[in-house]
C-alpha cells in the first residue's frame, strides 16, 4: 500500500507543474497537443506496422513493367555502361550503313545541303547478352539508349542536325542474345560544300557528308562501311530542281587531329551535275535576243537619231537588268564565273553597238560639213542642202551631184505683189523628180547609197564576232 502511494505522488508530482505551465499558456498546448496528436498517430501507426511488408498501390503501366523486366533481363544494373565494351582492350568495331531518303535543298548562296537520312550502327557488347530459348532479339526505342553504351559519332562540318520525333523519337535499338546491337535513328542533317563556281551554270558539284567519332579515336573505336559499297542505298527517286545526281559512293579514310590523334572517319561523297535548261531560258537565250537586237540599229538611216540612240540604250539597260538579277541569287564569289563571261562579253557587243552610231553620227557631220566649206554652200542660200532635199523627196542624198539638180531663186519680198509675196521656193525640173523605178525596187539602193561605211562593216562583223565568241565559249565549258 505504501508503494502504490509513493507512486501516485510521484505522478501527482510530475504532472501538477506541467497542467500549471499548460493553463498559463493556452494558445500553446492548443498547438503543443495537436503536435503531440500527430506524433502520437505515427507512432501507432509504425508500431502497428511493424514487421509487416510495405504494400505499394500503382496503377498497372505494362510499358514500365516490360522495361524493367528488360532492364532485369539485361543486367543494366550489374554494369558500368559509361565506359565503352572491352575497356582498356581492342578498338571496338561500330559498322555504319545508310539510307538517303532524300537531299531536301542544295543552296549556292550558303554553300550547304540538307540531307534526311536513317544512320544504323552495328557493334557487340557482352554485356547486353541475354539467354533466350528461342534466339529472338528484342527490340527498343528511346528510353533504353540513355542507359546503355552508344557511340558518340557526328556530323563532320555540320551546321546543324536533328532527330526527328513526330509522333515519337525516330529511334530504334534491337538486342541481340549473343550481345550484338543495332542501333538505328532518323535525322535530317545540314552540312556545308565547298562549290566552286568558276563554271557556273556549266559546273559539276562535288560534295560529301563525313561522319566520324568524336570522343573515340582509333585506339578506342574503329568505323568502318558494314557491308562496303553496299552500305550506302538512295531512295528509288532523289529529284532535284537544278541539280542531276550522277553517283552517291562511300569511302573511308583517316583525320588527325594534333592533341588527341587519329580518328576514323566515314564519307558519303556525291556528285552534282547542273541542269542547263533553266538558265538557258532565263539568262542565256534573253542575252543572245539583245545582243541581235542591238544590231538592227546598223540598218536604220544614220539620220534617225533618236530610234538608234533610244535602241542602243534599251538595249544596254536590258543586259544591265539580266546581269544584276543574276548576281543577287549567287555567292558573292571573287572570281569570274563562266556565266559572267558569256553575260559581260554580250553586254560589250550591245554597248559597242551604241558607240559604233556615236562614230557614224559624228564622222557624217564632219564630212557635210568638209563638203559644204568644199562647195561655198555653208549659208544655202541658193542651193538646198542635203535635209532640204530629202523634204522634197524623202530620200537622204549624200552626194552632191543629186543636190546640184536642185536650183532655187530667190524672190524679195518687197518686190513681189502681195498676191505673190511667199516664201522661196526652188524651181526644179519635173524631171528630176520623177523615180527611175518604183520605191520598192529601190529601197535595197536607197538603204545602201544613204549607209555610212562604218554601218556597211558592222552589219558584217559584229555577227561573225559573237557566232565566234559564241562556238569557243560552248565548246570550252560544255
Amino acid at each position: 500500500t505504501m508503494v502504490l502511494i509513493l507512486k501516485l505522488l510521484l505522478l501527482l508530482a510530475w504532472v501538477w507543474p506541467v497542467a500549471v505551465l499548460n493553463g498559463n499558456n493556452s494558445r500553446r498546448r492548443k498547438h503543443r497537443s495537436s503536435t503531440l496528436s500527430e506524433v502520437n498517430k505515427h507512432f501507432l501507426r509504425n508500431f502497428l506496422n511493424f514487421n509487416q511488408p510495405e504494400v505499394t498501390l500503382r496503377k498497372s503501366d505494362h510499358t514500365k513493367t516490360s522495361l524493367l523486366k528488360s532492364e532485369q533481363l539485361l543486367r543494366i544494373e550489374d554494369h558500368d555502361f559509361t565506359m565503352r565494351p572491352g575497356f582498356g582492350g581492342p578498338a571496338i568495331p561500330v559498322g555504319i550503313d545508310v539510307q538517303i531518303e532524300n537531299i531536301d535543298s542544295i543552296s549556292e548562296v550558303d554553300m550547304d545541303f540538307s540531307m534526311t537520312l536513317y544512320l544504323r550502327h552495328y557493334w557487340k557488347d557482352e554485356r547486353l547478352s541475354f539467354s533466350s530459348s528461342n534466339n529472338k532479339s528484342m527490340t527498343f526505342d528511346g528510353r533504353l539508349v540513355k542507359k546503355i553504351w552508344v557511340p558518340d559519332v557526328f556530323f563532320v562540318h555540320s551546321k546543324g542536325s536533328f532527330i526527328h520525333d513526330t509522333t515519337m523519337e525516330n529511334i530504334m535499338l534491337r538486342i541481340y542474345p549473343d550481345g550484338n546491337v543495332l542501333y538505328s535513328l532518323r535525322v535530317t542533317v545540314t552540312a556545308m560544300c565547298s562549290m566552286d563556281f568558276s563554271s557556273f551554270p556549266l559546273d559539276t558539284q562535288n560534295c560529301s557528308l563525313e561522319i566520324e567519332s568524336y570522343a573515340y579515336n582509333e585506339d578506342d573505336l574503329m568505323l568502318y562501311w558494314k557491308d562496303g559499297n553496299e552500305s550506302l542505298r538512295t531512295g528509288e527517286q532523289i529529284l532535284l530542281p537544278q541539280f542531276f545526281i550522277e553517283e552517291f559512293r562511300p569511302s573511308n579514310g583517316l583525320a588527325f587531329y594534333g592533341s588527341t590523334g587519329w580518328y576514323n572517319r566515314l564519307f558519303i561523297k556525291f556528285i552534282l551535275k547542273r541542269h542547263i535548261f533553266f538558265f538557258v531560258l532565263q539568262t542565256y537565250f534573253p542575252a543572245m535576243i539583245m545582243v541581235m537586237l542591238s544590231w538592227v540599229s546598223f540598218w536604220i538611216d544614220r539620220r534617225a537619231v533618236p530610234a538608234r540612240v533610244s535602241l542602243g540604250i534599251t538595249t544596254v539597260l536590258t543586259m544591265s537588268t539580266i546581269i544584276t538579277g543574276l548576281s543577287v541569287s549567287m555567292p558573292q564569289a571573287s572570281y569570274v564565273k563562266a556565266i559572267d563571261i558569256y553575260l559581260w562579253t554580250s553586254f560589250l557587243f550591245v554597248f559597242l553597238s551604241v558607240i559604233e552610231y556615236a562614230a557614224v553620227n559624228y564622222l557624217t557631220t564632219v564630212e557635210e560639213r568638209k563638203a559644204l566649206k568644199r562647195r561655198g554652200k555653208v549659208s544655202g542660200a541658193y542651193k538646198l542642202n542635203a535635209a532640204q532635199a530629202m523634204a522634197f523627196d524623202g530620200c537622204y542624198h549624200d552626194s552632191d551631184i543629186d543636190l546640184a539638180n536642185y536650183s532655187t531663186e530667190p524672190v524679195s519680198s518687197e518686190e513681189a505683189p502681195p498676191k505673190e509675196r511667199t516664201t522661196s521656193v526652188p524651181i526644179v525640173d519635173a524631171s528630176h523628180f520623177k523615180r527611175k523605178k518604183s520605191i520598192k525596187a529601190n529601197v535595197g539602193q536607197i538603204i545602201i547609197q544613204n549607209n555610212h561605211v562604218i554601218d556597211t562593216y558592222s552589219r558584217i562583223i559584229f555577227p561573225i564576232a559573237y557566232i565566234v565568241f559564241n562556238f569557243c565559249y560552248w565548246g570550252l565549258y560544255l
